[in-house]
């Protein structure tokens, strides 16, 4: 990971908002909607953070009680974090609809335009990711951070809950052209196409060289996280059970593509680049290969001999 940080960096924070309005006077047609709706998303971050840090382990990560839309058991947290982001994202008044894994459909936010225009429809959600023009993730634990891309490179916020800010810490991320890890859930591995078996089996047992380090935590953020930091590749591919794995396309799989390849990686379903793929419905699956540029092709290379 590269920290291309300019003197001015060093020598004065750059708050997210500060770079996002920096971002916008580049583009002299801006409205400043977008920077406003990141101002509301920050809001969401900081109340989420402050609730892990405040609250028990126990009461923020007992089982809810029920399930969401795939099927998943839902977490106290998943629910307080998904209320938050839904209160704080319709009262912006900057939104037309809204995903999330937690809701059946797509909840409609009732505007002066939707009044005029008429209420926008699930349907207009069904976009492939080379029409995203921003993606980010939130990492909570002891800190705080938002990495964020608007289309111009990959930066990290960390939070600095002293004077309630997220300060520039990584500029400029680019991942590994190649790495030395590799992470997928390996319990599966009777259910995996061929050349997902092979290209682990390279890893593995390499004709050449050293094996590439195990590394899986279960979190997709955590996981491309470290992965975007060290480079090597994260998998969540295919099965005989699940033919399009399990991960979500519109708001796990492809802003997770677009991050990666904003950062100099690459991000495909195994046959075709995840930002390509047209979605059918909010919560369509496909599977997932994203990280260093190399490791990736050569998972491409495999299903294209299997192919043949």
């Amino acid at each position: 990971m590269s920290s291309g940080s300019s003197a001015a960096i060093d020598t004065e924070p750059v708050t997210l908002t500060r770079y996002v309005l920096e971002q916008q006077k580049k583009h002299p047609s801006a409205t400043g909607d977008f920077t406003n709706l990141l101002n509301c998303i920050q809001t969401a971050v900081k109340a989420v953070s402050s609730a892990v840090r405040k609250a028990g382990i126990h009461r923020l990560y007992g089982i809810a009680g029920q399930t969401n839309v795939t099927g998943d058991e839902v977490k106290k947290l998943d629910v307080l974090a998904n209320d938050l982001f839904i209160n704080m994202l319709k009262s912006s008044y900057l939104t037309a609809l809204l995903v999330s894994e937690e809701n059946d459909n797509c909840i409609a936010v009732e505007t002066e335009k939707s009044k005029d225009d008429g209420p926008p429809k699930q349907a207009d959600c069904l976009q492939p990711g080379t029409e995203m023009v921003a993606a980010g993730y939130a990492l909570y634990g002891s800190a705080t951070m938002i990495v964020f891309s608007s289309g111009n490179g990959v930066n990290g916020f960390m939070y600095d809950p002293a004077i309630g800010e997220f300060l520039l810490t990584e500029h400029n991320m680019k991942i590994k052209p190649r790495g030395k890890i590799y992470s997928l859930n390996e319990g599966y591995e009777k259910y995996w196409d061929e050349p997902t078996k092979e290209y682990v089996r390279r890893k593995k047992y390499p004709e050449t060289g050293k094996p590439y380090g195990a590394r899986y935590i279960g979190s997709m953020v955590a996981d491309v996280h470290r992965t975007l930091v060290y480079g090597g590749i994260f998998m969540y591919p295919a099965t005989s059970e699940n033919k399009n794995g399990k991960l979500r396309l519109l708001y796990e799989s492809a802003p997770m593509a677009y991050l990666i390849e904003q950062a100099g990686g690459m991000a495909i379903t195994g046959t075709q680049r995840i930002l390509e793929v047209q979605p059918t419905d909010i919560h369509d699956k496909c599977p997932v290969f994203m990280g260093s540029k190399e490791d990736v092709q050569e998972v491409l290379e495999l299903y294209q001999k299997y192919q043949k």
